[in-house]
């Protein structure tokens, strides 16, 4: 390969590896696989499993005790990322209540509402009434906030890619 030619390739692939590193070191592409997973299990799966006829209630309840709890460390390791991503990226000041908002909400899910929901699936798997409860109702209403708030995540770090694009090619 002549050398102008390798000349004139270095720069497009110099730009090509820019432009992966910006897109990868955007918190959208984290904010939407965070919410396509939850909302996948939360909002498709959980529900649908309870209308599965050869499934058991006690069974479906273990199941989904096993589910959640994977689905937790799958979001707290999504909310590590989810932070580093938007320090690294530069959008802390525009992002940081959402993120504030995401993190109190896995926090409570995690060390509150999960052991709960747990301990109440256990129970009744085992033949036991444990009563009534607000606990899965305050979970859900947290998961559709906690939605709610990656979308905005993802949406607004859109949206600063698309303004900076903009000004770089007016320049």
């Amino acid at each position: 390969m002549p050398v102008e030619h390798k000349r004139a390739i270095m720069p497009d692939l110099r730009n090509a590896l820019k432009e992966l590193a910006t897109k990868i070191g955007n918190p959208a592409w984290l904010s939407f696989v965070w919410f396509g997973m939850s909302a996948g299990i939360s909002l498709i799966e959980t529900p649908v499993k309870f209308t599965a006829p050869t499934i058991t209630r006690e069974i479906a309840l273990d199941v989904g005790r096993v589910v959640f709890a994977a689905l937790n460390k799958a979001e707290i390791i999504a909310l590590i990322l989810l932070l580093i991503l938007v320090r690294i990226s530069g959008r802390v000041r525009q992002l940081l209540a959402a993120c504030l908002g995401v993190a109190l909400i896995q926090i409570a899910q995690a060390t509150w509402l999960l052991p709960v929901l747990s301990a109440r699936a256990h129970q009744i798997v085992e033949g036991v009434d444990p009563g009534p409860s607000a606990a899965h109702g305050t979970y859900a209403v947290l998961q559709l906030l906690k939605l709610a708030l990656l979308l905005y995540i993802g949406f607004r770090s859109m949206n600063s890619d698309t303004t900076a694009a903009e000004a770089t090619r007016n320049r």
